[in-house]
């Protein structure tokens, strides 16, 4: 760490004297639509010599429509330019010192207008000193997709086939919602990314060196999926139907009506779903009753969902807004699975058995948000407060049966089970920027209470009676709490060309669990001695920042961030209750698991040509006590003598990341654009469990490839492929994935609306092949959970004209080369 810190201070003072030799002049000042004295963000300034008119520099304005151009001392004609405004123009002015042009107010050009489309499609990175901005834009593939389908599109991110995400490879993403965990984000589940639609976001926060702002939760990082919250004026709305195969259907309404004094915005939807799945496995095993088992799995399930996001923004002064949201989410699923498993005793069949689950699952999810937002004057002084209630429950009545198929027709096992989960979480947030010149201080406070109750019992078939006879050694509950409270501070500043962002982040975690309605000696023996079935932990950390970057010219920077994070168990990681996978595999949360701490330094490198985008970065991470999950044989067998075996979650002593990414985007042509990017990394983990060595070093990659064109006819044609290279851990060792996915699109009406046709998965190759070795079992697995879908979709924008051709200049003059 020491060494590290001496390179950030080098950096700094070499990067801090190169900004003081410059004798540029700094232009500044803020944009602002005359009429909502909203923040125009994106408006160019242009900077043109007077004595040679072909010495042209310029800059774009930022969220908050201010911008600061450094220019050599002389004589200018200034211009700001924002798209379908009238220009602001001031000829031939004597610059020799720092000068602010103030507030500047744009109007509409009623004659642009005309002409003028009024909605982007493209979709753009923004890079700031803590993140990158996906802005999704219209990427072909989304629609009619998911939130989970339109992550695995983003760069740096994966989904996998069971619909965990993670960010440079690491699955320890916090998923955040308009900035705040969220029950859209199923409080650490991702489900509801898979059942809700992609149309409803705006855009996606990518952060790899989150600043103290944020929660210290997640070692890889953060995701901030930002809502749709339109603010153009008057009634305006997009409406997208969606049919599928195999069997799917949607239709999403995004509505906005926006007058002088408030604005209301909705996003409602309903979604239904059939996406078969399969799976196959051949275990071999060194103890029990029989040598190899060899289970084929189909995968039926059945998905029918309403979400609503429904909110009003009033402004109570130019400057102050209350927002009131409100979200609902309800869905009935069910999966059926068809287990048919063959036995071995050598190489003979010994017997087969089929073995059928029914899974029902019902959700329920509400969040209820007041948010008050005061920008005390334009530049940049601002307090926003943040109040959130969020319910979620979960019921699962799950049918299980087994019985022989051969040499008997017997039944075998018959069981019911269910499980009911309840949350509730409340959240109080508040922030306050204050502006000092080209300095800026922030802090704020985030409170977070988060309850949790698990409701989970068994009942098996007795044989010999006839009747189901409960298992008091599974029935349980389990309730937990984890409530955090976080207090941070942080200052940046800028010198020239060299920006920076330090800040502090102290944060109290605690966590609480109770066990009921179990015999408590059973389990004490399960989980081991010494380990407190009701426990009460507590954690107090500090959670320092720093992000740089330095502006090499106007299209080219470098950044350097640092930050320390915390992986906080979940409650399913931590409930002591076993929980069946099947007779034979089951699942143990261990409540002796401590948080992971992590230390993280990312530097990354931009570059904007005319036609060229790269951006690139090199990371590595340190995290101690991080988590694994192991198996072990549990020391039991089932009636028909297989071994039991079970996967437990541990603190597996430390894991090195090391990594670098590169992204490119190149535009040959105005109708063609080519976006690639690449992800390497190394982990080395170390420790050992019961006397197992389970240290393992694993080096993975990831890349993806996007060709979109444009053809004659307002016809899209988008292409884009991903590969995931092969990978490892303590036990398990993958093999890589491609997938492809195909999409054309032509607009009709009158550029109102629009049809595509979209293939996702188009080879069916999205599949995860596994080889598990441990020295009790081997297992060589196939997973697939979602097979090829086809979907056509239809768009209709109602009061929006979709945008074609060239779109709001950015910085440089180059109208493409932010996009991604």
């Amino acid at each position: 760490m020491t060494k590290h810190f001496y390179l950030v201070t080098i950096l700094f003072l070499v990067l801090t004297s190169t900004a003081h030799a410059q004798r540029n002049v700094f232009i500044t000042g803020t944009v602002l639509d005359q009429e909502s004295k909203q923040p125009l963000e994106y408006a160019t300034l242009v900077v043109q010599s007077v004595e040679n008119p072909e010495k042209v520099t310029g800059g774009i304005t930022d969220i908050d429509g201010k911008f600061r151009v450094a220019a050599a001392p002389g004589r200018y004609n200034l211009r700001v330019e924002y798209i379908s405004y009238s220009s602001f123009v001031l000829n031939d002015q004597n610059i020799t010192s720092n000068r602010d042009l103030g507030t500047i107010t744009l109007t509409l050009d009623a004659t642009q207008l005309e002409e003028m489309v009024v909605v982007g499609e493209k979709t753009t990175v923004e890079v700031r000193l803590d993140k990158k901005i996906y802005n999704v834009g219209k990427d072909l593939t989304n629609s009619g997709a998911t939130i989970s389908d339109a992550l695995d599109n983003i760069p740096s991110v994966t989904v996998d086939a069971d619909g965990a995400v993670a960010l440079r490879g690491n699955g320890n993403v916090r998923i955040l919602i308009n900035g705040r965990p969220s029950a859209l984000a199923g409080f650490g589940s991702t489900d509801a990314l898979r059942q809700l639609p992609a149309d409803a976001i705006e855009k996606v926060e990518v952060i790899t060196s989150p600043s103290a702002r944020y929660d210290a939760e997640g070692t890889a990082g953060i995701l901030n999926i930002v809502l749709k919250k339109d603010k153009t004026r008057g009634f305006n709305g997009v409406i997208n139907t969606t049919v599928g195969y195999p069997d799917a259907a949607s239709l999403t309404a995004n509505l906005n009506l926006r007058k002088d004094k408030f604005n209301i915005f909705n996003t409602i939807g309903y979604s239904y779903r059939t996406p078969p799945g399969n799976g196959f496995f051949d275990n071999t095993y060194q103890d029990g009753a029989f040598d190899r088992i060899i289970e084929d799995r189909d995968i039926n399930r059945k998905n029918s969902g309403f979400n609503m996001n429904f909110g009003i923004e009033y402004f109570l002064t130019e400057t102050s807004s209350l927002t009131a949201s409100a979200f609902g989410r309800i869905n009935d699923g069910e999966d059926v699975t068809d287990n048919n498993t063959t036995r071995f005793i050598g190489t003979t069949v010994d017997s087969r058995t089929l073995r059928i689950e029914d899974e029902q699952e019902e959700e329920k999810s509400a969040q209820f948000s007041l948010n008050y937002n005061n920008d005390f004057n334009t530049e940049g002084h601002k307090l926003t407060v943040d109040l959130q209630l969020s319910y979620d429950e979960e019921l699962k009545p799950i049918t299980i049966s087994e019985r022989n198929t051969f040499p008997d027709n017997e039944l075998i096992a018959n069981e019911n089970i269910r499980e009911l989960e309840l949350q509730n979480e409340y959240l109080i947030q508040a922030d306050y920027v204050l502006p000092m010149g080209d300095a800026q201080f922030e802090a704020g406070y985030r409170g977070n209470w988060e309850q949790s109750d698990t409701d989970f019992s068994l009942e098996e078939f007795d044989l010999n009676s006839g009747i189901f006879v409960p298992n008091l050694g599974l029935t349980n509950r389990f309730l937990f709490n984890q409530n955090v409270n976080a207090a941070y501070a942080q200052y940046g500043d800028k010198f020239g060309e060299f920006s920076f962002l330090a800040g502090l982040r102290l944060e109290n975690t605690r966590l609480k669990g109770e066990v009921s309605g179990v015999d408590t000696a059973t389990l004490q023996e399960a989980v081991g001695e010494g380990i407190d079935l009701d426990f009460d932990k507590n954690y107090l950390g500090l959670f320092p920042t720093l992000n740089l970057i330095y502006e090499i010219a106007e299209n080219e920077n470098i950044t350097l961030g640092y930050n320390r994070r915390i992986n906080r168990p979940r409650g399913w990681f931590i409930n002591p209750f076993p929980s069946r996978s099947s007779r034979t595999n089951i699942f143990q949360g261990n409540p002796d698991l401590d948080p992971a701490f992590a230390n993280a330094f990312d530097l990354g490198y931009l570059k904007r040509w005319e036609k060229l985008t790269l951006t690139s970065s090199v990371y590595y991470q340190k995290e101690t006590n991080s988590f694994e999950r192991v198996q072990e044989e549990t020391g039991q067998v089932t009636s028909d003598g297989i071994v039991i075996i079970r996967s437990i979650p541990i603190n597996l002593s430390t894991n090195e990341r090391v990594g670098a990414e590169l992204g490119l985007l190149y535009n040959p042509t105005k109708w063609w654009r080519l976006n690639g990017s690449f992800n390497f990394f190394q982990f080395n983990t170390d420790g050992e469990f019961n006397g197992v060595d389970f240290g393992v070093i694993n080096t993975s990659w990831f890349s993806r490839f996007s060709s979109k064109i444009t053809l004659p006819g307002k016809i899209d044609w988008q292409t884009n492929a991903f590969y995931r290279g092969p990978r490892e851990n303590a036990q398990t060792k993958t093999k890589g994935i491609f997938s492809l996915n195909l999409a054309i699109s032509k607009d009709i009406l009158k550029d109102n609306g629009t049809i595509a046709l979209n293939a996702s998965d188009l080879l069916n190759s999205r599949k995860r092949m596994s080889f598990t070795q441990t020295p009790f079992f081997t297992s060589e697995s196939e997973f697939q959970w979602r097979e090829r879908q086809i979907t056509l979709s239809f768009v209709y924008r109602i009061n929006q004209k979709k945008q074609r051709g060239q779109g709001r200049q950015r910085g440089g003059g180059d109208d493409e080369g932010g996009e991604y």
